[in-house]
């Protein structure tokens, strides 16, 4: 297996950096909500689509890209090949909250299966551990099975859910934003 080696990304040279975080899904997971007067249920549960759903840039009017204003402050690492990015990590210090931000995390597809996003996560809890932050966090959808697989895989546990954060109808879209963090201490 090939090494690839992880550097620090110039903010000069990599600011707007578009990242073409793209996937297709069969499964999603379902989250629906039950109020009663004392309290909420949310359940949530892994069902199939009934057709495949893909997500690309282009649907979006924000596609993700490196070094954006609101995250001042930002510092972001990847591979780079060739003069291409391959793969990326964009952190940001919650200081608020004591928490690692992963505000990015993309490898390419051809890159995939190849320990690079593990490396990634990695540097995100060492950075985390060392600063002596709480956790690492970030976010994701809960129509991205593959990435909360992959972000279970990586002993990060679901956190919170948003039901209305890209639109109000993000349950009915299956389309929930999920907060996965890591606890390091």
């Amino acid at each position: 297996m090939k090494l690839y080696p992880i550097t620090r990304l110039d903010k000069e040279k990599w600011k707007g950096h578009v990242l073409p975080i793209e996937y297709t899904t069969q499964e999603y997971y379902d989250v629906s909500k039950t109020a009663s007067s004392d309290g909420f249920l949310i359940d949530i549960k892994r069902k199939k689509f009934d057709v495949p759903v893909r997500h690309f840039p282009e649907e979006y009017d924000f596609p993700d890209k490196l070094y954006q204003d609101h995250w001042q402050d930002a510092e972001a690492f990847g591979v780079v090949e060739g003069g291409h990015l391959i793969a990326a990590i964009e952190l940001y210090r919650e200081s608020w909250a004591n928490r690692l931000r992963v505000t990015e995390l993309w490898v390419d597809e051809n890159y995939r299966r190849q320990g690079i996003g593990c490396k990634l996560m990695d540097l995100a809890k060492e950075v985390a551990v060392r600063e002596k932050m709480r956790m690492v966090i970030l976010e994701t959808q809960s129509c991205n099975v593959a990435a909360i697989d992959f972000y279970r895989s990586q002993g990060m546990d679901l956190v919170g859910v948003l039901t209305c954060d890209y639109s109000n109808n993000d349950m009915e879209r299956k389309e929930v934003r999920f907060e996965m963090g890591w606890f390091a201490r």
